[in-house]
């Protein structure tokens, strides 16, 4: 699970910001926390809200970032830069990066430093009775090499002084088929961003979905009954595998959902591009969520309720509230435009974000607001601008 991550000149954010999930032992529990394998207190979700503009989705990149870098950056052209943007004002700094999270019952820490064209350090810890180092890996620049040392990670030497300077070692560990190295690399993160921002909802995005769902019978069974069961006017979706108009792959097939639909006691299917946005939306979002509450891990959702109506969203986040639908403590960051998911959560899962005169963005998580009160209507005293992070007209 994660445990909190930080990061540093990145994209709208010059100074430091984290965010946090761990919760204190004086926060009610309540279903949408669980309990570590290492012991501490986490919640199961964070909303992010804000302005337009203000830098949600830029706070929602680094996880989206590390979990590429870690896992598959190996596969990065070697003469490819690292895909980060630093703040304009600081753009000849470094930016850095945080993370800790549990993993194998113990608790580990993350660290990166790069530029645009190189890794400068990068280390992975894990606390025993404190941290120490499993790995340190730092850019000499007088000799033009890495210095990299190791406490039982496993690279071979000669390979760790191979790696290239836009590369994770742990992912480039993982092709030497260094064990703990494989496992870190493997998805844990699902998500709708890139480092562009948000990946449109579109055909493409519906037909990924549908091919997501083929191969995965038992997670289509599960989409098919929630679609139904909330009241989206389907009951239930038929995938069929098509030849699709492609001019530069003729032949091509690909997997195509239809809506079913009843009216009185005849049932008839329409294309998904008849279907509401919303019904749309819901499909391809939960071709994103069921993997992560099958398997345990994370999805990291930017404009969660996009195309939905604000009454899905309490069902939607159930699903990571239950434990019977998230057996393995999956956990869900998302920003939202639904100020109605306030009357949902706790205030220690709600980061607040907002951009200065100076097009610098911060972030607080809402239980750091002075003055906040367990009782309060978070609501109605957010829309009144009592937590700041509200549009200014």
């Amino acid at each position: 699970m994660l445990h909190k991550y930080a990061f540093t000149n990145f994209q709208s954010f010059r100074d430091r910001a984290e965010v946090d999930l761990r919760l204190s032992q004086k926060v009610l529990f309540t279903d949408w926390m669980a309990e570590a394998d290492t012991g501490e207190r986490l919640s199961k979700l964070m909303a992010v809200i804000g302005p337009n503009g203000s830098g949600k989705t830029a706070l929602l990149k680094p996880v989206a970032f590390l979990a590429w870098f870690i896992g598959q950056s190996f596969r990065h052209p070697p003469e490819a830069g690292i895909p980060i943007t630093p703040h304009v004002a600081t753009s000849d700094e470094p930016t850095e990066f945080e993370c800790e999270v549990d993993f194998d019952g113990k608790l580990w820490r993350y660290v990166l430093r790069c530029t645009p064209e190189r890794v400068l350090h990068e280390a992975l810890y894990q606390k025993r009775e404190r941290f120490g180092y499993v790995f340190v890996r730092d850019w000499d620049a007088n000799k033009s090499t890495y210095i990299v040392k190791q406490q039982d990670f496993g690279l071979a030497v000669q390979e760790a002084r191979k790696v290239r300077p836009n590369v994770s070692l742990i992912s480039w560990a993982a092709q030497y088929d260094v064990p703990l190295a494989k496992r870190m690399a493997a998805a844990y993160v699902v998500t709708n961003v890139n480092i562009l921002g948000r990946v449109p909802m579109g055909e493409q995005a519906v037909l990924a979905a549908a091919q997501h769902f083929s191969v995965n019978p038992e997670q289509c069974k599960r989409m098919d009954r929630l679609l139904s069961m909330w009241d989206l006017g389907l009951s239930g979706v038929e995938l069929q595998e098509l030849t699709i108009n492609d001019p530069q792959e003729p032949g091509k097939k690909a997997w195509v959902p239809f809506g079913k639909h009843e009216n009185h006691e005849k049932e008839f299917r329409l294309p998904f591009a008849w279907e509401s946005s919303g019904t749309q939306g819901a499909f391809v979002l939960l071709s994103r969520l069921l993997p992560v509450l099958e398997l345990g891990g994370l999805a990291v959702i930017d404009e969660f309720e996009n195309d939905l109506h604000p009454h899905m969203l309490e069902p939607i986040l159930d699903l990571f509230a239950n434990p019977n639908s998230n057996p393995h403590r999956a956990q869900l960051l998302f920003t939202c435009h639904a100020m109605e998911v306030l009357n949902l959560i706790h205030k220690s899962q709600v980061m607040l974000v907002e951009k200065n005169a100076d097009c610098e963005s911060t972030t607080s998580r809402m239980d750091a607001v002075d003055g906040i009160r367990s009782d309060d209507n978070f609501y109605a005293k957010y829309m009144a601008g009592a937590y700041g992070a509200v549009p200014a007209f």
